[in-house]
């Protein structure tokens, strides 16, 4: 009998809390198969931050992070506007364990590498399960870098700083620092994900172009961990339109740059990271890219953060999962243990193929990162905006299913499931919202022709072996082929659907057993797909041998 305490009342039993203090690396047999498969050689380090992300003692790191927010000091006690941000220990512990781990740059690290996004994409897959909050200034800081290396006067001055994996969380000016992050300003009140309705101006001090000093005025109603060293801000010019500066926090006279944060945002989850808005009054910064060409350089950026959305998403879908089968294997009702009872199992085996199906995505999306092959580029081009709209959006739904497998235990905020219900939705809008992920996907197809010819040819070599993938990839394509731009739009979300759903269906038939490939056609080409989890013919599925491959 599983007895916690006694009371004078009752006696409590048959009740069970999270898994903790177990390998995340170890017991995950799909991870283990993925890094095999693109020739990982970093498996030793990488089940060692597993580890370590798995001990009780990070995830009441976590569970502390996330309740005891963020908290800005606007002024010091003489009325000096100081803008610092005031962060629990717990935050300051993730942060450490993630740049000591490259999370922040393992790629940029270690470029010789063949596996090298892979690598990364473990990493963050692994943190990102417990804590994703500090996986914000993580991901942006790995989207800056290689915009940075493209200005040599400045790289030169913070590259070491942007790779180093030692944590500085000291608030000072740059050259003082042993490491720096950097965040990202776009988003402004009335243009939201039309970034060419910003208003913020940047003037310049002498000389204009890349490479010179401006002075920036405006505003950003989103304005990405205010905290990070540095941000990564689209102003426009009275010349030469919108561009892109490199914005610092403190000058290089040792003086606060005027960046002034308005207030921190309430969010709904990602509570333990701070977002804000903030007023910039002729806050001082140099132009990155070329000028004239703000948008596409942060893009640049974003495909980068994109890529992360995906792989974060499809960590949150990983530990919830586990959690499920962890607790319904101890957890008994009407005699029997719930993972045994079959209305369970159909729940249960739902999620699973949703997960691994998510993991093969987003691992070979990074992948695609290590080259710049045309099916490489047409992965990236078209699948990083596919992936991000479909994952993180199916991640939403899910969380809410699987928070519903522990009751009402599931539904309070003193547990991970609470916090990944609410964590889910940052990445659905975080960089694109899922209508302009699904417009981005249009557009990478009606600017490149080619791309999703390329991608297609691809993927006729495995439909070619199962009909029901066959009908499917001729059916999309007569659809990408004839409809008018407006129809097309119209049918955004269920052109991207079906094409993402049909890359992770190839993805199985490559690589993951048949009884997981069966079974996800099986029941991914249903009439009722989607409508409620659970909703699959026992014929077409192995309960078991699905259940103890996703926790081994």
């Amino acid at each position: 009998m599983n007895t916690l305490q006694n009371w004078q009342t009752h006696e409590i039993s048959n009740q069970f809390d999270e898994l903790q203090a177990y390998n995340l690396f170890e017991t995950d047999l799909v991870l283990q198969e993925i890094l095999q498969r693109y020739g990982s050689t970093d498996q030793q380090n990488l089940s060692k931050l597993a580890q370590i992300v798995g001990s009780i003692e990070y995830y009441q790191y976590a569970d502390l992070a996330n309740r005891h927010t963020p908290e800005l000091h606007t002024f010091d006690a003489r009325g000096r506007r100081i803008d610092f941000l005031e962060f629990h220990p717990a935050w300051h512990r993730w942060m450490k364990l993630n740049r000591q781990f490259n999370t922040h740059a393992h790629p940029f690290n270690h470029p010789q590498s063949n596996s090298k996004w892979v690598d990364w994409a473990a990493r963050f897959f692994l943190s990102g399960q417990v804590e994703c909050g500090n996986l914000c200034p993580n991901s942006m800081t790995l989207g800056s870098i290689p915009l940075i290396q493209n200005e040599p006067e400045l790289w030169a001055k913070v590259g070491e700083k942007l790779l180093s994996t030692e944590y500085d969380e000291r608030d000072l000016p740059i050259a003082q620092k042993k490491s720096i992050w950097l965040g990202m300003g776009m988003t402004e009140k009335q243009g939201g994900s039309d970034v060419r309705a910003n208003q913020t101006v940047a003037v310049p001090v002498a000389e204009s172009g890349r490479g010179q000093a401006y002075l920036l005025t405006g505003h950003k109603w989103f304005f990405s961990a205010p905290m990070c060293d540095a941000h990564l801000v689209v102003a426009k010019t009275e010349r030469d339109g919108l561009a892109c500066f490199f914005v610092p926090r403190w000058l290089e006279d040792g003086t606060k740059n005027n960046i002034h944060v308005q207030r921190l945002k309430d969010k709904v989850g990602n509570r333990s990271n701070s977002s804000s808005e903030v007023e910039f009054k002729n806050a001082w910064g140099i132009m990155i890219g070329e000028a004239g060409r703000g948008i596409p350089t942060i893009i640049e950026m974003a495909n980068y953060t994109r890529l992360t959305c995906s792989v974060g998403s499809s960590a949150m879908l990983r530990q919830a999962l586990v959690q499920c089968i962890a607790y319904t294997r101890q957890r008994k009702a009407f005699g029997k243990h719930l993972a045994e009872q079959p209305l369970m199992q159909a729940v249960l085996v739902d999620l699973a193929l949703e997960t691994e199906a998510a993991m093969q995505l987003s691992f070979h999306l990074a992948h695609c990162y290590e080259s710049d092959d045309e099916l490489s580029v047409a992965w990236k081009r078209i699948m990083t905006p596919a992936s991000k709209f479909w994952i993180c959006k199916r991640t939403v739904e899910l969380t809410g299913e699987m928070m519903e497998v522990f009751g009402g235990n599931g539904y309070v905020d003193t547990g991970i499931m609470a916090r990944i219900f609410k964590e889910a939705p940052v990445n659905t809008i975080w960089e694109g919202s899922g209508n302009v992920m699904c417009l981005d996907v249009l557009r990478a197809i009606q600017r490149d022709r080619e791309s999703i010819e390329i991608l297609f040819q691809s993927f006729a070599k495995i439909t070619s072996l199962n009909s029901i993938l066959q009908a499917e990839l001729q059916d999309l394509f007569q659809l990408f082929s004839t409809l008018q731009a407006d129809e097309q739009q119209f049918m955004a979300r269920s052109l991207v659907s079906r094409l993402t759903i049909l890359a992770q269906a190839i993805l199985l038939k490559q690589y993951a057993p048949d009884f997981v490939t069966d079974a996800f056609i099986a029941t991914r080409y249903r009439p009722f797909y989607g409508r409620v989890v659970g909703m699959i013919d026992a014929k077409s599925v192995d309960v078991e041998r699905l259940l103890d491959r996703a926790l081994a």
